[in-house]
């Protein structure tokens, strides 16, 4: 059998793997959307079965005779074909490291816990999670001794969603964000300046915040006849290929931020995935390059767009038809509460300022965590102490605390990080727009989106993970990450709104 040939039967049994995978994303949309409280149990079982025919199909010796036929041919391989190849032996050998039965049950295991942490975020106590946190715990620390390690067992994670990505480059990444972010914090302080909000709490009806979610939805640019809009308790996004992308979001009646830009948000995620070239279907590429680039386009989208004057401007006049509470409010009244800075409890309701705060406390603890220097009976108290002395609040109870994150629920250990990866990650292809077009921002104020949104399809979207993290920003900017892009945007930007010299 030829090359072509090869590959077409590789995509084929590809195909069927991503069916299969496709229909267990689509169980656990549902089980965080609409299931019914009393089927999690029963709905643990089906995704444990089904989580088993997926192994069963990856470590397939099959898979192993591909790997092995399509290395022999590896150099009249094209790009996409070769990353094909590398992203299938990559899945297959890590996979192949875990026992079936161990595989199985951690999945049985994160469903239960993940119903387990609903329950407990509803009635405040996280003692109702604890003990199943402890066994996605352990399950991590046990699947880490399969995979292996060098020298900090948090690596092992970390290269799950950022590849290549380690503590010891992360922690300077991080010291140099948190500096930049805490020197902009304390300038903050001198000003005198007051910024109203009031406006932005009061009884705004969930149904026309629906409605607004949606129209915003479609401006961006997210194709609501490939996707829709749902409610979780916590906001995500999943998809069954480029045609069919779920968000959700969660309305607050009281507040009109939270929602709309939990939708932006997870619009930015869809966005993403609806553009990704359906030439990559059947590849294991038809999805983002890594966590953090998803991120980056998720918070660019929510922040650097949705909260600059220009969508403000755009914005303004839509939220009065809506609500009535805006009808005196200004264009800067607006654009300032909107960009209000206040050291906060809640990582998803955060200024864009402080985020990245909220990051690295979770990822200082997670690392602990992993590496055996503390256990989860720990986490409450570090985390309350870490954010008394990072951001100067304490949580007043477990729901605005520790349990405020579903991600440890289903075992997303080393996730957190690509949250203010992908801010610096977008803050730098940000740059690169203005550079080559210096007047799109213009178009904002009218609702136009379109240019900006084809610009990041061309640059980032359409390569789902034919490029790396690292090759992917090397393309678009020609240099490596670099933290400043963002520290400078945050300057620019916060000075301006507090007048700072």
């Amino acid at each position: 059998m030829d090359l072509k040939e090869k590959i077409i039967e590789v995509k084929s049994y590809l195909s069927q793997y991503e069916k299969l995978n496709q229909a267990l994303s689509l169980i656990y949309w549902d089980m965080r959307t609409n299931m019914p409280s009393k089927a999690g149990e029963s709905r643990s079982e089906v995704l444990e079965y089904l989580s088993g025919e997926s192994f069963k199909m990856i470590t397939s010796p099959k898979i192993g005779e591909f790997i092995k036929d399509l290395s022999q041919n590896k150099s009249e391989m094209n790009l996409q074909e070769r990353r094909m190849l590398e992203e299938l032996e990559r899945n297959y050998n890590e996979t192949k490291k875990i026992p079936k039965d161990r595989y199985v049950a951690f999945v049985g295991v994160c469903s239960n816990s993940e119903l387990a942490w609903e329950r407990a975020k509803k009635e405040n106590d996280f003692e109702i999670f604890k003990p199943h946190l402890e066994k996605v715990v352990e399950f991590q620390k046990e699947f880490i001794n399969y995979w292996g390690y060098k020298i900090d067992k948090y690596d092992t994670l970390l290269d799950k969603y950022e590849l290549g990505l380690t503590t010891n480059k992360l922690d300077k990444i991080f010291s140099e964000l948190k500096d930049g972010i805490i020197e902009i914090l304390n300038n903050l302080k001198s000003s005198k300046k007051t910024i109203k909000r009031d406006f932005l709490f009061g009884n705004f009806d969930t149904k026309k915040q629906k409605d607004l979610s949606l129209l915003i939805l479609e401006k961006i640019g997210f194709d609501l006849s490939a996707g829709r809009l749902d409610e979780s308790i916590h906001p995500f996004t999943t998809n069954f290929g480029n045609k069919d992308v779920r968000l959700t979001t969660n309305y607050h009646e009281d507040e009109f931020t939270s929602a709309l830009f939990s939708t932006i948000h997870e619009g930015g995620h869809g966005i993403y995935e609806q553009n990704i070239s359906d030439n990559l279907e059947n590849t294991g590429l038809q999805t983002g390059s890594s966590m953090a680039i998803h991120e980056s386009q998720s918070r660019f989208y929510e922040n650097i767009l949705g909260r600059s004057k220009e969508f403000c401007s755009y914005l303004l006049p839509i939220a009065k038809k809506y609500f009535e509470d805006f009808k005196a409010v200004t264009l800067d009244e607006f654009y300032e509460a909107m960009n209000y800075v206040e050291t906060s409890l809640i990582r998803t309701e955060a200024d864009e300022l402080t985020y990245g705060l909220h990051i690295i406390i979770r990822y200082e603890i997670e690392k602990e965590l992993i590496n055996g220097k503390i256990t989860v009976d720990d986490l409450k108290g570090l985390w309350n102490k870490k954010y008394k002395e990072y951001l100067g609040v304490e949580p007043k109870n477990d729901s605005e605390g520790v349990l405020q994150d579903t991600h440890w629920s289903d075992g997303s250990f080393g996730y957190f990080p690509s949250y203010a990866l992908g801010n610096l990650y977008g803050a730098q292809i940000f740059h690169k727009l203005l550079e080559e077009k210096p007047e799109v921002m213009d178009e904002v104020k009218n609702g136009n989106l379109t240019e900006i949104t084809n610009w990041l399809k061309e640059k980032v979207h359409v390569h789902g993970a034919v490029y790396t993290p690292n090759e992917l920003i090397e393309n678009i900017t020609g240099e490596d990450l670099n933290p400043k892009y963002f520290i400078d945007y945050l300057k620019n930007k916060y000075y301006k709104i507090y007048n700072i010299k």
